[in-house]
């Protein structure tokens, strides 16, 4: 309802997902362990990732959901005082001890954070710079592309006649969808979404879980959540982190359910 029809780009060949990798997992951690100073941050992280579904972390404040989620674009590198070892394959990639470039990687994933960061400049740009990042200069593609992107996250209509305006004039629900926009026009596998409703009201949220709902039939959605609601409502597969730990994983219909451990059973009757 959101998602409206996808403009192709002239020339470009769109990425086409084969029945065996529908099947098979995008992303597989093993004996991830982060440090900062002597503070054991994230422990023993073993977990695998299954292609175009939702996967939520799922775990109250603190429990190292975002940790794990910066890990798998390294973004942990901006921080000095965290040590990060073990694996994480994407697509076969070990990224930790890859020699491959940084930028590269991070452009097979979408980020969206907490708030949305628009760049200071109109609506058109901030979805042109992603397309720029992949070395598209060739106006009438980059055109192209903009539309086709503002359509996916559901926006094109309300902005397609203010262009030129300032991103910051969208409202906040508007602008995280712009960020979106600008996270696909790299062309992502994963989308890694930070508390992604967080900042928004009901309405914006919903439209935001609407667009995950349909966008996993195209991409890998990773979504760190407190909220149990939303979990329910959005997982295919659930990761509940306590303390750095995974406790509990596996499709939502069973964990919340049958939960095994006393951990997930409070976590569930709290109501979070």
């Amino acid at each position: 309802m959101y998602r409206e029809n996808i403009i192709p780009i002239p020339g470009q060949v769109q990425a086409e997902t084969t029945p065996d990798q529908m099947l098979s997992n995008i992303i597989k951690i093993e004996n991830l362990n982060v440090y900062a100073g002597h503070q054991h941050i994230l422990k023993n992280i073993n977990l695998e990732i299954p292609r175009n579904k939702v996967t939520v972390l799922l775990g109250p404040s603190g429990c190292g959901k975002t940790t794990l989620l910066k890990c798998m674009n390294r973004l942990t590198e901006l921080y000095k005082e965290l040590k990060v070892s073990g694996h994480i394959y994407i697509e076969d990639d070990d990224i930790l001890n890859s020699n491959r470039n940084i930028a590269s990687l991070r452009q097979k994933m979408g980020l969206l954070s907490q708030r949305p960061f628009p760049l200071p400049v109109s609506i058109y740009k901030n979805v042109a710079y992603g397309i720029k990042l992949k070395g598209i200069r060739d106006r009438k593609l980059i055109d192209y592309s903009v539309e086709r992107n503002l359509r996916e996250v559901g926006l094109w209509n309300e902005v397609k006649d203010r262009l030129n305006s300032p991103a910051s004039g969208l409202s906040i629900g508007q602008q995280q969808r712009l960020c979106l926009a600008r996270g696909l026009a790299v062309k992502p596998r994963i989308i890694l979404a930070d508390e992604p409703t967080s900042a928004l009201d009901p309405i914006s949220s919903k439209i935001i879980e609407n667009l995950f709902k349909e966008m996993k039939k195209h991409y890998t959605i990773i979504l760190v959540t407190h909220i149990m609601r939303q979990a329910v409502r959005l997982a295919d597969h659930v990761v509940f982190m306590y303390y750095g730990e995974i406790i509990e994983q596996g499709n939502p219909k069973k964990l919340f359910k049958n939960p095994q451990t006393e951990k997930l059973r409070k976590y569930i009757t709290e109501g979070n």
